[in-house]
């Protein structure tokens, strides 16, 4: 009989609901625990990935390092990193050399992980060859299958796909990860949707307090019983919940507040939220930071090793007014840089995800690496991109790629410069740092020359 399924029912049988068993055969006291008979497996070191996309390119002259090597400053747009320099790795000089159809936005996104080309489609951008999917698996898929292979790197989900205001609608455009050719991988971009998946309980806030107090009591249950990391991991749980509970009501007595003030000055009621955080425009910065917090504690349960984080779409066009700028950023990224208004509107957004960056950084910082090691951080690599090296001419040469933490072993804390290289060696070298090397990725012409070097 399968050890999860002998393990599932040790747990049921002991009292333990479902939902809670889901989350405990994850934690290293049982995933990894004997039972009668049974031999204790031996754990290696984990290792996790996670890309985080933003979109629309950068400003280069604020974001690349000036100089080469170990003695490099964080420029304005990178300064969020500054806690974490030491962890940090900035990749300039990496190219999308794919060609085909498809307008720069597409090709940017859809190529960006799979490193090959879209097929030919419906779907028109501005005055280019309408295109489709992509034709190939994205790297964060291919290593999902390879962990999942393997008995000793499985977990529960293999990957998640995290999003932030992705629209709706499905194209070319709101899609980075691929399953395999023709295969598009949707995001979940709505926190409660995504707790629902990974606890296998509530989609709304009436809900959560019940779920709660149930898994708190199976917790109890089992409790001494676990390691001491273990018994940290599930008050982490329960406090992580009750978090996004206390977040919750406090977002919606601001946004009533404000609904109530505003009411005055329209002349008329202005409808009230529903108990939810909305997935809206001005919702963004809370909404991230919920997603990221989720990202954490699923990583910290072992629920996956790879992970996709995307912010918006290519050819986003959020408004961030909590920084004072009304104008969408696809929009401002068109602007000329004489425009010097747009230009410093622009650095702004850049920051901001940055900071974004730099607080998922802080979480598994400061978050001890469950039965091993370090902090998560030590064991874990975010990998910050997007579609664009540069928004007003839509190069898809010097894509942004910047890595932070330990995960893949690389020598973090210095700036390196590549030459006009293409992206696939670059797709090359993430599979081959996570233990699953491969002759090429993607389209074959662009990767002869291999791994890239310079990273131990």
């Amino acid at each position: 009989m399968n050890t999860q399924t002998n393990r599932r029912e040790f747990l049921i049988k002991s009292g333990i609901s479902a939902a809670a068993a889901n989350l405990m055969l994850n934690l290293p006291s049982l995933a990894d625990a004997a039972l009668p008979g049974m031999r204790t497996p031996k754990r290696n070191r984990k290792q996790r990935l996670v890309f985080i996309f933003s979109p629309n390119g950068v400003i280069p002259k604020h974001f690349w390092p000036d100089e080469e090597g170990k003695e490099f400053q964080l420029k304005r747009i990178l300064k969020p990193l500054e806690p974490f320099k030491s962890q940090t790795l900035t990749m300039e000089g990496l190219c999308n050399r794919i060609k085909g159809d498809g307008d720069g936005h597409m090709r940017g996104i859809g190529c960006l992980l799979t490193g090959i080309e879209l097929f030919p489609g419906d779907v028109q951008g501005g005055s280019d060859t309408p295109a489709g999917w992509s034709m190939g698996i994205s790297i964060d898929q291919f290593l999902k299958n390879k962990l999942q292979a393997d008995a000793a790197t499985a977990t529960r989900f293999g990957s998640i796909e995290m999003g932030v205001m992705v629209p709706e609608r499905a194209d070319t455009w709101t899609r980075m990860s691929y399953a395999g050719a023709n295969q598009p991988v949707a995001p979940i971009d709505n926190p409660y949707q995504m707790f629902d998946r990974l606890y296998g309980q509530t989609k709304n806030r009436e809900m959560l307090a019940s779920v709660l107090d149930d898994l708190t009591s199976d917790f109890k249950k089992v409790e001494q019983k676990l390691s001491q990391e273990d018994r940290h991991l599930l008050r982490e749980h329960v406090s992580m919940v009750r978090k996004l509970e206390q977040e919750l009501q406090t977002e919606l007595s601001l946004q009533n507040s404000k609904s109530e003030s505003k009411a005055s000055d329209v002349g008329h009621a202005v409808p009230q939220l529903p108990p939810n955080i909305e997935e809206q425009n001005d919702n963004m910065p809370i909404l991230t930071k919920m997603q990221m917090d989720l990202l954490v504690n699923s990583f910290a349960a072992d629920f996956a090793r790879v992970a996709t984080f995307q912010i918006t779409n290519s050819v986003g066009q959020p408004k961030m007014r909590w920084l004072g700028i009304d104008e969408g950023h696809h929009e401002l990224s068109h602007e000329p840089d004489t425009n010097e208004d747009s230009y410093e509107k622009l650095i702004r957004i850049n920051t901001w995800y940055c900071e974004q960056v730099a607080y998922l950084a802080k979480r598994l910082s400061e978050t001890p690496e469950p039965g091993g090691e370090g902090s998560m951080l030590d064991n874990t690599t975010i990998v910050w991109t997007n579609e664009l090296g540069k928004g007003n001419s839509h190069t898809r040469d010097n894509i942004p790629f910047v890595l932070v933490g330990g995960g893949l072993g690389f020598d973090t804390g210095q700036a390196i410069r590549y030459r006009s290289t293409p992206h696939n060696r670059f797709l090359m070298t993430l599979a081959a740092a996570m233990g699953h090397p491969v002759e090429s990725f993607g389209n074959p012409d662009f990767c002869n020359e291999g791994v890239l070097t310079g990273l131990s």
